[in-house]
């Protein structure tokens, strides 16, 4: 790799304007794919197969009338009072008009959604009244049906008298036979026939009675079954009696669009449309808002702390060069490395789902390592022409030395971004593969692109008293005696003391997704969320949809029923404010409810209620029902919980990737682990910043953190994988340096000096651009940028300059011959990996002079020293 790496340098410098025009062409080429194929940016974070998909899958089934994402846009006065009729009309009209929008599935208005619930509200208190009145007249007819009956039955009681008086003169009547029996017939005969009238007479009024006390009891079922119905209607208002959608003093109002996809599908043109128009809405005495779920946009790439950023790298490089054209090569090829990547990845974004946060990441990766990368050969090259060595030659013997450095360090970093794959979570192997293909550019930028502008800018890229003293520079000075052992002991306990206690926070440490509350209090997302709070209560930010799976299919006589008895037993877990039922499927084996919790969307009471929701099961007369929870919470949620599951299987492959490299570069054991165990240290030292001032708030006013919240869910892995390849960068430039010296007869302790002191300058020039490039972009206007910014300009500052520079030595002073043990077997097995072209420099000597080369790092050791046991040549030379 170094000979072709010296081969390719060695082309560039020859070549070098068909090198720039070479590169300038791609830079075209990317430019026009982009313009060409690139798609639509989305700003919501999914991942597949999360309990929420599944139930939002469901209901895109069997309930396509509830499926579809929502958005909330909030509406309030400016003086506070109520609204008047022509600003409620105005209200009805903006939304009307995001209603016609593609994409856009309904916009209700709160006033209307308000209306109907305070009309159901009424009906239930009229109707309380009607069923009132209408017991009481069935009460007043019973009493008068009651008095009939009494009557009937007085009447039946005489007509039963008069009928035993007539028997008992029939049988006299009888008895005497003769005329006057004869004429007693007669006589009895009318007297039974009136009898039998009067008979016939109650008869009927019995059968008028019965059928007046029939329509009586069916009147009395039916307002039983009314008045039934009507408590269950009045149950079902109780549960949702504290969610509204016009605040209490009428100066606030929710507007609903529902969307024909899930909110995360929804098409990124349509939400900016919203947005856009409600930020030019004219309603006079209105301010329109719109949530974050419409809100949500891509942020910009470079801003002005990103920008103040850069000019700082700027300075630090021109501080260390002390020229603008040098300090000038790193910084355009990074920015053409940059470029090209951006253009080129985001080509592909119709094909794949970009999220707004990829590119930005790819961004502040591609700067800060095309800057040092750059850097490294530059710094190399200027070394070797202060000795006299002519251009092309030098750009060849940096670009396969130093530049062969960059391509081992550069492939650790691409390597641990590509292990992002292996979570199995989409948008974040997305992220890392867009982040490696960033340093990969970088990487091809700093051996080709920079070697051919070194060659263009030729001799400039020294000062003028470095090109008057060439070929005479002085020895430089390297220490001869190790640091004490009590100064390596308290060292090393006092920082790794430290660095516990700053990553003492990361014990609670809580994953999310950004709510409205984490953007700019400028922001319309961020008013909304404060409105809906303010105004509504913590749990209007993020209602949950619950959806209850039956046993079997209810009659639709029994979906009201059902639905009382399974939003009452919702309603009994701790932190629900209010149940709100949407409706059944058309099977009716699916009912859908809203749940409003206590807390907002980020709270830890949300999601203990959520987790409390899925394991819930409610007993019906029909058997078990099931109930699924989805909604942006609940999913923000899911993303969250996979992220922290993956983490782990991330960490360990990405510390196993970094003890094996390790072993197979420095040949030893005890350099990997003291090497891993120190990017272990400097993550979670990082973490507990992190948690300290993202979720804590701790100088929140510096960093801009005006409400705490969650950390980013996928910034631990993300973090975990940049910080790892750069980690090793720091090693790398360090201990091979330590390694060389070690290599070339020095005793271990004062190996661990010398290759502390020749490293030190490059790697601190390295870290503080680095440093620099992210910490710009914590002040972007992005809630998703600020945190990775902060995280990886963080993690950095300690792994640079406290376990690189401080906890490293230390341990190495301490362990002695012993850091550089290595079975020979195994010596013999592991293949030779010469990091930075050691075996070229031999064999191309700075000013034709071999056994003279004063490198970077120090003075060269007597030629006749010997090596110690593992023989091998020096790793680095930076």
């Amino acid at each position: 790799m170094a000979g072709l790496l010296y081969r390719l340098g060695r082309f560039s410098a020859r070549r070098h304007w068909l090198v720039i025009i070479a590169w300038v062409v791609i830079m075209g080429i990317a430019g026009v794919t982009y313009s060409l194929f690139a798609g639509t940016i989305s700003s919501s974070i999914t991942i597949p197969n999360t309990k929420t998909s599944q139930v939002q899958d469901e209901l895109a089934d069997k309930f396509p009338s509830a499926n579809g994402g929502t958005g909330t846009i909030v509406f309030e006065t400016t003086n506070g009072k109520a609204f008047s009729d022509a600003q409620k009309s105005d209200v009805a009209d903006f939304l009307q008009k995001v209603e016609k929008l593609d994409g856009v599935k309904g916009a209700t208005s709160g006033f209307d959604t308000q209306q109907q619930l305070d009309d159901q509200r009424q009906k239930i208190v009229d109707g309380r009244e009607q069923i009132t009145d209408g017991r009481a007249q069935i009460e007043s007819g019973q009493k008068e049906l009651d008095a009939q009956k009494s009557q009937l039955a007085s009447g039946k009681e005489q007509i039963a008298s008069a009928q035993a008086q007539l028997n008992a003169q029939k049988a006299q009547a009888e008895a005497a036979g003769g005329a006057a029996a004869a004429a007693a017939q007669t006589q009895l005969a009318q007297a039974q026939a009136q009898i039998d009238a009067q008979q016939q007479q109650i008869t009927s009024g019995e059968q008028q009675i019965e059928a007046a006390q029939q329509k009586i009891d069916d009147n009395t079922k039916k307002l039983d079954d009314s008045e039934q119905e009507l408590e269950q209607g009045s149950k079902l208002l109780d549960l949702s009696k504290d969610i509204r959608f016009v605040s209490s003093n009428g100066s606030a109002v929710i507007g609903t669009v529902q969307f024909t996809k899930s909110t995360y599908e929804v098409p990124a043109d349509t939400k900016t449309q919203i947005a856009d128009d409600a930020e030019a809405a004219d309603i006079s005495g209105v301010d329109v808002y719109v949530s974050n779920d419409i809100a949500q946009g891509v942020p910009s790439i470079l801003g002005p702390g990103e920008i103040g950023g850069v000019i700082i790298a700027a300075i630090v490089l021109f501080l260390m060069l002390r020229t603008i054209i040098g300090a000038a090569v790193p910084l355009v090829s990074a920015v053409l490395g940059v470029g090209v990547a951006s253009l080129a990845a985001l080509s592909f974004s119709s094909l794949v789902e970009f999220i707004s946060v990829t590119p930005v990441l790819g961004v502040m990766l591609g700067l800060a390592v095309g800057i040092d990368y750059s850097l490294f050969i530059l710094n190399r090259h200027r070394t070797q022409l202060k000795q006299g060595m002519g251009v092309h030659e030098s750009i060849g013997l940096a670009n396969g030395t130093s530049g062969n450095a960059v391509v081992f360090a550069g492939a650790t970093v691409i390597v641990a971004l590509l292990a992002l794959n292996i979570t199995g979570i989409p948008f974040l192997g997305l992220m890392g593969t867009v982040g490696a293909v960033a340093v990969f550019f970088a990487i091809l930028i700093a051996t080709s692109f920079t070697p051919a502008l070194l060659s263009l800018i030729g001799m400039r890229i020294l000062r003028k008293k470095e090109r008057a003293k060439i070929g005479n520079t002085d020895s430089t000075r390297v220490p001869n005696k190790p640091m004490s052992t009590w100064r390596a002991v308290i060292t090393l306990v006092a920082g790794v003391a430290v660095l516990g206690t700053i990553a003492l926070p990361a014990t609670q440490m809580r994953l999310g997704l950004p709510t409205g509350a984490s953007e700019s209090v400028e922001s319309s997302q961020y008013k909304a969320y404060k409105a809906l709070d303010d105004e509504f209560g913590a749990g209007q930010n993020g209602p949950l949809l619950v959806v209850a799976t039956l046993p079997d299919s209810v009659t639709e006589d029994d979906v009201t029923a059902t639905e009382v008895t399974i939003g009452e037993a919702i309603a009994k877990n701790d932190d629900v404010k209010a149940v709100l039922p949407i409706g059944a499927s058309k099977d009716r084996d699916i009912i859908a409810f809203q749940v409003k919790p206590a807390g907002g969307p980020d709270s830890v009471s949300t999601e203990t209620l959520v987790k409390d929701l899925r394991e819930q099961t409610v007993s019906t007369d029909d058997g078990k029902v099931t109930l699924g929870v989805a909604g942006n919470a609940s999913a923000n949620i899911d993303v969250s919980e996979k992220l922290s599951n993956v983490l782990p299987l991330y960490l360990v492959v990405v510390v196993g990737l970094s003890l094996i490299i390790l072993i197979i570069v420095f040949r030893s054991f005890l350099v990997p682990i003291t090497a891993t165990a120190g990017f272990i240290l400097s993550v979670l030292a990082s973490f507990g910043g992190l948690t300290a001032i993202y979720q804590w708030g701790w100088l929140g006013s510096v960093f801009g953190v005006h409400d705490p919240a969650p950390i980013l869910s996928f910034l631990p892995i993300i973090e975990i994988g940049i910080l790892f390849g750069l980690a090793m960068d720091y090693q790398l430039f360090l201990v091979s340096g330590m390694r060389e010296a070690y290599a070339h007869g020095a005793s271990a302790k004062v190996a661990v000096q010398r290759g502390l002191h020749a490293g030190r300058a490059v790697v601190t020039a390295a870290a503080i651009i680095m440093i620099s490039v992210f910490a710009g972009f914590i002040f972007s206007d992005s809630s998703t940028i600020k945190p990775i910014g902060f995280g990886l300009a963080f993690g950095v500052l300690v792994d640079a300059f406290v376990v690189r520079m401080l906890l490293i030595p230390a341990a190495m002073h301490l362990l002695g011959e012993s850091a550089w043990w290595f079975p020979k077997w195994l010596d013999r097995i592991v293949p030779d990996v010469d990091v930075e072209g050691a075996k070229l420099e031999r064999s191309h000597p700075a000013g034709g002079q071999e056994g003279t080369h004063t490198g970077s790092h120090a003075l060269p050791v007597e030629p006749d020293a010997n090596a110690h046991e593992s023989g091998h040549p020096p790793a680095h030379r930076a």
